[in-house]
Formats: C-alpha cells, sequence, structure tokens
C-alpha cells in the first residue's frame, strides 16, 4: 500500500494532455475522475480492423474494414437528401450512404477513387450497405498499414467521441509504466488462482492483439477479464462483509426465549412445527440472545410457514418489554400479516398495532401515539412504518418480509427506528421467493441464511397444464365444474405494462366476461386500483366462501391464504417470470383436496417463454424454479431493479462468473479480518464515485 499507487488513484484527469474542465465534467458523467478510473472504464466490445475483408464475403450486422474502387456518386433526393456511392471490389459490390456531407466530400467521393472504409452493414435497398462509413481515400499503390490490435469501444457519454476516449485511454496506460499500478489481491490468493497482474490484464484489454480469441472476448470469459471480474466481485463482497461488520460493531438488546409465551402460543396452533420450522426458530433465538444485531435472512417456498416462525421471534421481544415491527411490501400482504399475528398475538395479551398508508388521518394518530408509547407492542405494517414520523418507543425486533421488494435504503431506516436507546434493533429477513445460491452468496452477503426446507403435512402438490388460450371456453367450463363441487378458484389477469390503472381494465373487463359466461357462480374482483377497506373486504369475502371465484391482478401473488381455494388459472403467464408465477400457483395446494394451476398462454409462445413454462409445468420446486428464473432472465430481473440498486458490475456477471464466487467470498472472508484497510482500497478501486451499495 505504497505511495505510488496513491499517486495514481489520485492522479485527476486533467493531468492527460487535452483535458480541460470542460472534457474533465464529460468524463465526470461516466465516474471518471482520475486516471485510475480511466483505466477501469473498459471496453464494451472490440472492433475488428485488423485486416481488409472482402466486400463478397460480408454479413447483414457484421463490422468490417474494406477497401474499394468507387462506380459511382450520386446525390439522391427521397424523403431524406443523401450521398450515395457504389463502391466495388473484386468480389462485389456496395452502397455507402450519407445523409450528412459537404460539397468537399461529394468532390473527393467520384468514380474512380480507392477507398478504406470501416461501418457496419445492414441491408439496404440494392443490397448490402455502410452508412456513415469511416473511410479515407487511398492514392494509387498506396498501403497504408491497417490497425495492429483491436479497436475497443467503450461506453460514452454526449460530447465524448470513440476516437478521443481511445486516446486518452492510450495516454493513461503510457502512465503505467511511471506509476505502478498496485496489485490489492494478497500475495497467497494471487498465488492460489494463479492471478495475472491486474496491469497486464488491464493492457491487453484496452489493446488485444490481433491474434487474441474474439469469442473469449465477446463472453467475456478471456482469462484477463475473468481477472478483473474476481477483483470487482471482491469489491462487492468486501462492501457487503464491511457494511455487516459494521452493523454487528452496534449494540443490540439481548432477547432471551420467551418460553411461556411460545408454549401459549404453539398449543393454539391446529398444527405442529415442522423440523425446518423448529430449525429455523432455534437459529434465530440463538442470533437474539447476542448483544449485537441479528441479521438473518429465512427463506421458505411459498406456504412453508414462515410467518409462525416470525411470530415465534416476535414473542422474545414483548417478554423483554420490548416492541417488535413486521414490514410487509403491499397492503394485501400487511392486511394478511396483522391477520395472522392479531389470532396468534391477542389471545396472549398483547396489544397490537397496525400502520399503513390507507389509515384515516384520526385512526393513524392514534396508532402512531400507541406505538410512541410502547402500548403497541407488537407492530404490523407497509413501507409507512420507516416514515419520519413513526417513532418506537423501545424497538428491539424488525421483521421485514419479501426484503427484494425494498430498497436496501429501506430496510436500514426501519433498523434506524431502534437507535434511540444507543441500541440498534435485530433485523430477521424474510422472502418466499426463493434465491439461487449464487445471488444469495452475492446479494446477500452481509446476511446469516436460513432455510426452510420442508412443507407442513397436509398440503397437497398443484398440478400445473399449460394450455393455449385457445380453449378457454373448456377453461371456463372446467371453473364452473371446481366451483359447483364447492371448491374455490382464482382468475389471474395480467399485464406487460407496468400500468395499475391498465392492469385493473384488463381484470373489470375480465370479471364482466367471466359474469356473463358464469351467472350462476359469486365473483369478485380486486386490483391495485382499489382502496385497502374494498381489498379487505373482497378478500374477506373470498375467505369466508361467501365468493366462488375470485378475479386479481398480480397483487394476490403474496400473502393470500385460503385452504378452499383449489384451481388457479393464470393468463398469459409469458409475460411473468418463473419465480412470480411460482409464488401466484403457491395460492392453491394450501388445503386437501387435488390442486392444479392452468396457465394460459397467448400465442405464438417465443422460445424463452416455452422454456419458462415448461419449468413450471415439471417442477413444484421453488429452488430449482429460482435457479432456472436466473439462467433464463439473469440478476437483475430475479433480484429486481430495487435490490440490485449499485449492484452494477463493469466487468463482472453473477450468472456467467458464479463459479468465482467461493474463491470470492474465502478471500473476503480473509482480507476483511486481516487487512481491513486493503479491504477498503480495494472497495475504492472499484466503488469509489458511486452510492455505495448497502449503504456501507
Amino acid at each position: 500500500m505504497n505511495g505510488q499507487a496513491d499517486t495514481l488513484a489520485s492522479l485527476p484527469v486533467t493531468t492527460l494532455s487535452g483535458v480541460g474542465p470542460a472534457l474533465a465534467e464529460k468524463l465526470a458523467k461516466l465516474g471518471v475522475r482520475t486516471v485510475q478510473q480511466l483505466l477501469f472504464h473498459l471496453p464494451s466490445r472490440y472492433l475488428d480492423r485488423t485486416r481488409v475483408q472482402a466486400i463478397g464475403g460480408l454479413q447483414p450486422g457484421i463490422s468490417a474494414v474494406i477497401e474499394a474502387e468507387v462506380r459511382a456518386a450520386d446525390v439522391v433526393y427521397g424523403r431524406r437528401r443523401s450521398l450515395v456511392c457504389r463502391i466495388q471490389d473484386n468480389t462485389g459490390t456496395l452502397t455507402l450512404r450519407f445523409f450528412h456531407f459537404t460539397g468537399a466530400q461529394k468532390q473527393r467521393l467520384v468514380k474512380g477513387a480507392r477507398v478504406r472504409c470501416f461501418a457496419e452493414t445492414r441491408r439496404g435497398a440494392s443490397g448490402l450497405e455502410m452508412v456513415h462509413p469511416e473511410y479515407e481515400l487511398l492514392a494509387d499503390g498506396d498501403h497504408k498499414p491497417l490497425a495492429q490490435s483491436l479497436t475497443p469501444h467503450y461506453p460514452t457519454t454526449d460530447g465524448l467521441t470513440q476516437p478521443r476516449l481511445r486516446t486518452l485511454t492510450q495516454q493513461a496506460l503510457a502512465l503505467l509504466s511511471r506509476y505502478q499500478l498496485e496489485e490489492l489481491l494478497p500475495e497467497r490468493v494471487r498465488k492460489t488462482l494463479e492471478q495475472i497482474p491486474l496491469a497486464e490484464a488491464l493492457v491487453l484489454l484496452h489493446n488485444p492483439p490481433k491474434d487474441v480469441d474474439l469469442h473469449q472476448l465477446a463472453e467475456g470469459i478471456h482469462p484477463f477479464q475473468q481477472r478483473l471480474a474476481f477483483e470487482e466481485l471482491l469489491a462487492h463482497q468486501l462492501s457487503m462483509l464491511q457494511f455487516r461488520q459494521g452493523i454487528r460493531s452496534q449494540r443490540a438488546p439481548p432477547l432471551h426465549p420467551a418460553a411461556e409465551l411460545q408454549q401459549q402460543l404453539l398449543a393454539q396452533l391446529p398444527f405442529d412445527l415442522t423440523g425446518a420450522q423448529a430449525r429455523v426458530s432455534a437459529d434465530i433465538q440463538k442470533d437474539l440472545r447476542q448483544p449485537e444485531p441479528m441479521l438473518r435472512l429465512v427463506q421458505g417456498d411459498v406456504g412453508s410457514g414462515k410467518t409462525v416462525v416470525a411470530a415465534l421471534a416476535t414473542l422474545a421481544a414483548v417478554a423483554a418489554g420490548k416492541q417488535a415491527a413486521i414490514m410487509a411490501p403491499t397492503e394485501i400482504l400487511a392486511e394478511q400479516h396483522r391477520v395472522n399475528f392479531s389470532a396468534w398475538l391477542e389471545p396472549l395479551g398483547i396489544k397490537l398495532g397496525w400502520l399503513s398508508g390507507k389509515l384515516g388521518q384520526k385512526a393513524r394518530r392514534e396508532q402512531l401515539a400507541a406505538i410512541a408509547s410502547g402500548e403497541a407492542q407488537v407492530v404490523v405494517g407497509t413501507h409507512a412504518l420507516f416514515q419520519e414520523e413513526v417513532e418506537f418507543a423501545d424497538l428491539a425486533l424488525a421483521v421485514i418480509d419479501e426484503q427484494h421488494r425494498f430498497g436496501v435504503h429501506q430496510r436500514l431506516a426501519l433498523g434506524e427506528k431502534g437507535a434511540r436507546g444507543e441500541c440498534t434493533p435485530h433485523q430477521l429477513i424474510m422472502t418466499a421467493t426463493p434465491i439461487p445460491r449464487t445471488l444469495a452468496m452475492s446479494a446477500y452477503a452481509d446476511l446469516d441464511c436460513s432455510v426452510i426446507d420442508e412443507l407442513p403435512p397436509g398440503r397437497t402438490p398443484v398440478t400445473t397444464a399449460v394450455i393455449s388460450d385457445q380453449r378457454r371456453e373448456q377453461i371456463i367450463e372446467r371453473v364452473r365444474a371446481a366451483c359447483a363441487a364447492g371448491r374455490q378458484a382464482y382468475w389471474v389477469c395480467t399485464l406487460i405494462e407496468e400500468s395499475e390503472s391498465l392492469e385493473a381494465q384488463a381484470a373489470e373487463a375480465t370479471a364482466d366476461n367471466l359474469s356473463e359466461q358464469l351467472p350462476d357462480l359469486r365473483i369478485g374482483l380486486v386490483h391495485g386500483r382499489l382502496k385497502a377497506a374494498e381489498k379487505e373486504a373482497v378478500m374477506s369475502a373470498f375467505k369466508a366462501a361467501e365468493l366462488d371465484l375470485l378475479v386479481a391482478t398480480t397483487v394476490i401473488e403474496v400473502g393470500v391464504d385460503v385452504p378452499n381455494a383449489s384451481l388457479m388459472i393464470i393468463e398469459n403467464p409469458e409475460r411473468l417470470g418463473l419465480s412470480q408465477l411460482h409464488q401466484l400457483r403457491g395460492r392453491v395446494g394450501r388445503g386437501r383436496d387435488a390442486s392444479h394451476c392452468v396457465l394460459l398462454y397467448g400465442t405464438p409462445l417465443s422460445r424463452n417463454s416455452k422454456a419458462r413454462l415448461k419449468v413450471m409445468r415439471e417442477s413444484s420446486d421453488g429452488f430449482y424454479i429460482a435457479e432456472q428464473d436466473l439462467e433464463l432472465r439473469g440478476p437483475g430481473e430475479v433480484l429486481g431493479t430495487r435490490q440490485t440498486g449499485q449492484m452494477e458490475f463493469r466487468v463482472a456477471d453473477l450468472q456467467r462468473d458464479s463459479h468465482l464466487l467461493d474463491a470470492v467470498r474465502e478471500a473476503g472472508e480473509l482480507i476483511i479480518a486481516r487487512d481491513p484497510v486493503r479491504a477498503s482500497a480495494i472497495i475504492e478501486r472499484w466503488l469509489g464515485g458511486r452510492e455505495r451499495y448497502l449503504g456501507a
């Protein structure tokens, strides 16, 4: 960790020739303020200008260098005026098209002139063409040398051209001979992994030789790219471990198991805990006894019984005379928790608080007062819980359900609600969206993980059928028969557009159509545009079997428990991700009747959609489905943009580079424990200048 490296890391880009305040401002938009940051601003792709290609061998969509003679050049007047040149080599002809051109260009590009051009070829009205190619005129007998390395193409911003970025990067690379780029990975790690020197990797990736493996570069699997990917993944890992250390260095109230209250709660349940529930509950109780904050993620497939485990945890806070909060991402899920926690805790003499964005002013004031005074011992709510005006008397435990629906900063904001007494609440994070191991190792590295990997006895497997919407009438008859037999059904409407209003309209239209076709059935409707009280009334009626069929949008994805509902129809399932489909399917199969889910798809289906629906038909294993979802959609889609927030990688790809994660985790734990200064330097190199993931 010497001065030389610090000098390179802090050398401003204005040190480079030609970089004044205006250009420095443009570079800053790319997160580039220092020479080191410029070196780590890597190409997104490469252009091959190292060889001349024959016109006869060109394909659409391929960038190429060609040398040919101008056979004709004319200004063409159509919808837009353009200069059109026909050029020819000994293998074929090609069109060059310029929509913006000068008189001088027109005079130079005349019949008989020889040109060297570079651009992407595309299909035109009269065969292949290049639009606005880079070109130079060649004199007779002129053999200008071609590029000796691949040409990098960088992510850029308005007013910053590729040639300018390339020139600046070459200047930065030249400085590597004067300022050694520090190897931040410990020598032990580099030797174990046979790591390529960092400076060597950067030089090659900015100037790949023409004999480099283009396939490896394009796929991001070249060893030099993998060297950088490893360090970038390590920086994110260290950032989260550093955050975890910061939280763990704070004091939390030790909470001891409330054995008597727990026994009372378990005695009133109509079922026994599964072995997995008991094991995870023991993990939580062990964490709660510590004087440092618990940070535990509980994963459990749909219907595995996470809520009971959370309720048992809240009893430890109540027994200590403190408060617990349960936060859910939607009104419907929060309401479901309120109903369950009321049924379980109020018979034990525990006072429940309730806070959602749709409470009236008077009710809200009353709830805020009860929370602030400590009268409300367990508080259930939506994101309204972490608003500034909400003050807890003594919050000791925060339970966050469906963590991926919240931003990490929202979770932290709820955690800060307990800081008044200089104590940080314990945090229990729950999700029914199984997280593939590769993502859990990266996106949740700050959390201890427990898995409820066992379903309660009596849960019936759900049979899934994939059927074209051309057979819609048959499916409607199937709904009629199921409801006539005394069972209940869901009909789920989906839309591509992210619009509650359009979703509501689609659901209303579907409900109207089904009411006409099924006049004997009692049909309810629920969507995101309904007021909380209206939603609650419909859901209560459905749960009480006062409705036969519930038409709904995906708002019912989580938190709805109606054991008598044994049939679900999902329209246009191809519009949803696998994990969301699995969540929806989990609303049935909660009773003892055989349950079915029909995926009513629209035609034609894309290959990707066919693959997704095939996975749903063949498996009900949430973790297998999550792995397939990751493979088909990528980590950003699976975790959701809110969760991935700052997990935007320059080189690494969580899916492609998952084979590196075990070594990344080992290296991260070694460095954070033995060399925190080095850990901070790695984080700064890769994440400096950006808001840190997890707010570290």
